[in-house]
Order: structure tokens, then C-alpha cells, then sequence
């Protein structure tokens, strides 16, 4: 079977095929809409990043209180859930370009609220803008490149522009350590004004122009991405005639926003939904914004594990770009997530270890004895093998969960989910989609110091329990989508689903 080896080498015909493809989609068009993509997932990264190094001096210039900071810090996820609330209805209703002229344009305000403001309540508003544009762009991103890339590069072409948000949280960062914070905010800015003149020649998503009725476009469109000499005959008629389809198979009694919910989309949203949620629920927000406490309550240097855990990352995403239209979307997804499970379950170890160290160096101070449920603790102190082991153990378990992140988990969960859904709900998914990732997300990062007072060890062994979960999830529900045109993807969820397809 092709899915006996997680990671199969690709054959011959396979790697002609992608060259071909590559060769093929390197049209002006195409180039500028993919760079406009990877400058909005910077732009993502860099609103990300922002605050983390310029709290101190935001604070002492504007003389802000922590409650101050905290509401500034806090108020783009505000933002985020009501760009999420739009997102679907918007996209759907003005079109994916259009949409992109909106949140470039709230990004660009926001950045300026924030350089310029006197008063707090502007930068506020300027980081409340921006949690709109997110909440709208995280989910049109991946959407819009994945109904105008071919079959055979959609994943590649997706998961490079999702490793620019990684790239732009590293940058700012960076940057924010030598930049005062009003000059960080203008140079926020450049990489929404460098995509304002490339939208005036991008072309609209040929799905979406099916969709509205524009048929006539649909070639036209097709032919400007692919180039001007290849046929795209077949897949303007496949992309035409599934619309059609869909249309014509809608169900009378249900509209907008509720037609997902159903039972034909059943698997298709848990599948969404599920793998959207994962990466949250399995501590990747804990790890992200208490890093630093995780390292110092371990041992280990913060500045040592940012600079490594920012390259690892880097590494997993551009070999995950490499593989994802090679070994397929649902081997990747089994691999990063095995990889995450064991990242936080050697954190929990490492918690384990250091509290054992701390016994025995009480036990050293004033004779006490105590029992850490380990038969080799005995000999561990002699050789004091917790000091020197629980650092590196440490170290290594959150490289090994962030570089696992980053080879699948991070952005594959909405490449699937911008594939899997039909273009007449594509929206509505979308906008549920963001709800779970943006509530997902605030649930872990407000509770995650609380679980860390109730017990390190138990906090990470359940993000591991999660993660393994999560891993059956996708071995037993998650189809492979790579190599298959979208309208085949939907047609495998929605046309004639296998008896065991659903989740009742």
C-alpha cells in the first residue's frame, strides 16, 4: 500500500511530474499572487511578534500600567474572534482579492494607530484592527492559494507561504531588540505596502468566479496561472461542471451560514475542526508564550533555547514544504504529531527530573530521604545525573515539539481544511474553523499558568494525551488528499461516501 511507509521516497515519474508542475505554474500571475500570500502571512507573523519585545518600553513611554499593557496585548484575539465571525461571509460574498485589499488596508491603519498614538486607546484600536485583518487573512491565505495552485504543488505552495508567519515572528523579534517600538510599528507596515500595488495584478480565484456565476472567466483565469500554451480546458470544465453540481444538489430548506451543519458535512467539519483545534489543545500556545518559563524553570538559558528552538522550527517547516506533495498531507500529519506527543511527554519527564534533583539536594542539606518511584534514583544521585540531564532533556523535548510543529501541524490542519470543503460552504467553514482555533487558543493560554501551579508533570502529560488522540484521529478519519484536484476531494467526502466515513 502506498501508506505503509510514513515518509516514502518519491519515485522517478513523481519528481519529473513536480518539476514539470513547477515549471508550468512559473507564470507572472501566479508568482505575484503567491508573493502577495507569503507578504500577508509575514505581515501575520510580524503582528504576532510584536509585543513580546516591546513591552518594557511601550510601558515606560506611554507610562501604561500592567492592566494598560495587558488590554493592548489581549485585544487583538477581540479582534481575531470577530475577524473570524466575517471572515466566511465576506470572502464569499466580495471575493478572495477584494478581501485582501480590506485587511491590508486595517493592517496598514493599525500599524500607523500604534507608530503615531499619544493615548493608549490608539494603540488599542490600531492592535484591534489588526486582530480583525488576522482573523480574516489565517483562514483566506490558505484558501485562496489552494484554489489557484495545480494538484500537485497545492500543498508546497501552501505550506511555504505559512512558514513566511514563523519567518516574520522571528524577524520582529529580532528587529525589536535594537528598534524603538514606534519605529518596529512603521517597519511592521512595509510588507502590507509592498502587497498593496502587487493586488492590483493578481487574478481572482477561478472557483470562487465559478461560483458567482462568472463561467467565462474561469478559462481565462486558468489560463493566465498556468501559462498561455498549456490546456486548461479540462480543468475549467471540471471546475465548472462540480459547481453546477453542487448547486444543483443544494438542499432547498437550508442557507447560508447553517447549510454546514448538515449531515453530509458531518466528517468533513469534525475533520476540520479537529485537526485546526489540535495544535492548541496540544500546549502549542503554552509552549509558545512560556518558553522562557519553561527554560528557566528547568534550567536552561532562555536566550539558548529561543535562538534554537526558532531554528528548528524553520528546519521542520522547509522540510515539510519539501515533503507535503511527496509523502502526502495525512503521513505528514502522523509524523508531526507523533513527534509533538513525544516532545510533551519528554517535557513531562524533564519536570519529573528536576524535581527529583531538588529532592535530592534536600536530602543531601538535611539527611531527609524521599522517594522519587524510580528504582535507579539510587544510583542517578550518586553520579548526579539529574543536575546535568534535565537541561538537555528539556532543551531537546521542546525542539522536538516545535520542529515536529513545524514539519506538519503547523500549516497543514488548514490546508486540509481550505481543501476539503465545497466551494458553497466554503465560507461557513471557515468562519467555524477560525472560531475553534482563536477559542482553542485563548482556553490554553489563560489556564496554562493555572495547570503549571496544579502540576508541571500532569500539564504536559496531557498535551501528550491530546496529541495521541489526535494521532489515532487522523490515522482512522483523515483521507489523503495530495494529488487530487479539489473537485475530486469533495466528491470523495460528499458524493459517495464509504459506509465507514462517519463519525456516528
Amino acid at each position: 500500500m502506498a501508506e505503509e511507509g510514513l515518509l516514502a521516497c518519491p519515485d522517478k515519474s513523481s519528481s519529473t511530474s513536480l518539476l514539470s508542475e513547477i515549471s508550468n505554474v512559473s507564470t507572472r500571475p501566479f508568482v505575484l499572487a503567491f508573493t502577495t500570500c507569503s507578504c500577508g502571512a509575514f505581515s501575520f507573523g510580524c503582528i504576532v511578534g510584536y509585543t513580546a519585545p516591546t513591552q518594557s518600553s511601550i510601558m515606560k513611554d506611554l507610562n501604561l500600567s500592567i492592566a494598560d499593557y495587558s488590554l493592548f496585548g489581549s485585544i487583538l484575539t477581540v479582534g481575531l474572534i470577530l475577524g473570524a465571525l466575517i471572515c466566511g461571509k465576506l470572502t464569499d460574498l466580495v471575493g478572495r482579492v477584494n478581501t485582501m485589499w480590506i485587511t491590508n488596508i486595517l493592517v496598514i491603519i493599525g500599524w500607523f494607530a500604534i507608530a503615531f498614538g499619544k493615548g493608549v486607546w490608539l494603540l488599542d484600536i490600531g492592535r484591534f484592527l489588526q486582530g480583525i485583518s488576522v482573523g480574516i487573512s489565517s483562514y483566506l491565505g490558505p484558501v485562496y492559494i489552494t484554489e489557484i495552485a495545480p494538484r500537485h504543488l497545492r500543498g508546497a505552495a501552501s505550506s511555504l507561504s505559512q512558514l513566511s508567519v514563523g519567518v516574520g515572528i522571528s524577524v520582529l523579534y529580532a528587529l525589536g531588540t535594537v528598534v524603538a517600538w514606534r519605529d518596529l510599528a512603521i517597519l511592521g507596515a512595509i510588507p502590507c505596502l509592498m502587497i498593496v500595488p502587487l493586488l492590483f495584478f493578481i487574478p481572482e480565484s477561478p472557483r470562487w468566479l465559478a461560483k458567482v456565476g462568472k463561467e467565462k472567466e474561469v478559462e481565462a483565469v486558468l489560463l493566465s496561472l498556468r501559462g498561455a500554451k498549456s490546456d486548461v480546458s479540462d480543468e475549467a470544465r471540471e471546475i465548472v461542471e462540480y459547481t453546477q453540481h453542487v448547486k444543483q444538489h443544494q438542499d432547498v430548506n437550508s442557507h447560508g451560514f447553517f447549510k454546514l451543519f448538515q449531515r453530509k458535512y458531518v466528517l468533513s467539519l469534525t475533520i476540520g475542526i479537529v485537526l485546526i483545534a489540535l495544535p492548541q489543545l496540544g500546549g502549542l500556545n503554552g509552549y509558545t508564550f512560556y518558553t522562557d518559563s519553561i527554560f528557566t524553570s528547568t534550567g536552561v538559558s532562555s536566550d539558548v533555547g529561543f535562538i534554537s528552538t526558532s531554528i528548528i522550527q524553520m528546519i521542520g517547516g522547509i522540510l515539510g514544504t519539501v515533503l507535503v506533495d511527496v509523502s502526502g498531507r495525512r503521513s505528514l500529519l502522523l509524523v508531526s504529531q507523533a513527534g509533538m506527543f513525544l516532545g510533551c511527554l519528554a517535557t513531562a519527564i524533564s519536570f519529573i527530573l528536576q524535581a527529583c534533583s531538588v529532592y535530592s539536594t534536600i536530602n543531601r542539606w538535611f539527611g531527609f530521604s524521599f522517594d522519587c518511584n524510580f528504582s535507579c534514583f539510587v544510583t542517578l544521585q550518586k553520579n548526579n545525573c539529574w543536575e546535568t540531564g534535565t537541561p538537555i532533556l528539556a532543551l531537546i523535548s521542546v525542539m522536538v515539539y516545535f520542529a515536529s510543529y513545524g514539519l506538519g501541524m503547523g500549516p497543514l490542519p488548514w490546508i486540509v481544511a481550505s481543501e476539503i470543503y465545497p466551494v458553497d460552504v466554503k465560507g461557513a467553514a471557515g468562519t467555524v474553523c477560525n472560531l475553534v482555533t482563536s477559542i482553542s487558543s485563548w482556553v490554553v493560554t489563560y489556564f496554562f499558568s493555572f495547570l503549571l501551579q496544579w502540576s508541571s508533570t500532569g500539564t504536559f502529560i496531557l498535551f501528550a494525551t491530546v496529541m495521541f488522540l489526535g494521532f489515532v484521529f487522523t490515522a482512522k478519519l483523515v483521507p489523503e488528499t495530495k494529488g487530487k484536484s479539489l473537485e475530486e476531494i469533495h466528491s470523495l467526502f460528499y458524493d459517495s461516501p464509504p459506509e465507514d466515513s462517519t463519525i456516528f
